[in-house]
């Protein structure tokens, strides 16, 4: 079923049927996480179009929104590689748009760094490129997708993909388990900063 044939009430029907499909992935992909900032490794995030917009949100997301106060020594060190326009369009122009990703990963990662790869259908060449790149260089990919998680799931380490074939369901979900792991996260590195002290 998708949810665009309907009426509004239908709509957030199918966007809570999503979530409660999603939610019991999300304890893992959130486990990821925080491992990633307690080990203080690099997190990239990448996506098209509104997953695109998800990436970006949600990188900005873990850096600010984790934090309790300005004067937090240790934060998330998270880049979403939708932002940088510049080396995006040199490298879709150059050398084609399969490579802006992948191309951004070899000059920015470095193993044990961790690849958040969002794609609804999880077959976006772009992002399938970079997920490959990562994992034959010692990078861990976390795999966002829809129903199938298409080619993304076979590639990742990990993956969290929402029971739905509407992309703007799948990707309402998405937005919604990046609140909550930002929500649970800060939490988190509250209750250890309160545990150390």
């Amino acid at each position: 079923m998708t949810a665009g044939g309907g009426g509004s009430r239908e709509y957030f029907e199918e966007v809570k049927r999503a979530l409660d499909g999603a939610l019991p992935q999300a304890e893992a992909f959130i486990g990821e996480l925080y491992r990633a900032y307690l080990d203080d490794r690099q997190i990239f995030m990448i996506g098209n179009g509104g997953s695109a917009a998800n990436a970006s949100h949600f990188s900005q997301d873990l850096n600010k929104g984790t934090i309790e106060s300005p004067s937090a020594s240790k934060r998330f060190r998270a880049v979403s590689l939708t932002d940088n326009v510049p080396f995006l369009t040199a490298l879709a122009n150059d050398e084609g748009y399969d490579s802006v990703f992948a191309g951004q990963l070899k000059a920015l990662g470095r193993p044990g760094d961790l690849l958040v790869a969002i794609s609804v259908s999880g077959n976006s060449l772009n992002v399938l490129r970079a997920a490959e790149y990562a994992s034959g260089h010692g990078m861990r990919v976390l795999g966002i997708a829809g129903r199938s998680g298409g080619r993304l799931a076979e590639l990742a380490q990990e993956s969290l993909r929402v029971p739905s074939d509407d992309a703007g369901v799948v990707e309402t979900v998405h937005s919604a388990v990046f609140h909550l792991a930002v929500a649970q996260l800060r939490g988190r590195i509250a209750g250890q900063r309160r545990g150390g002290s």
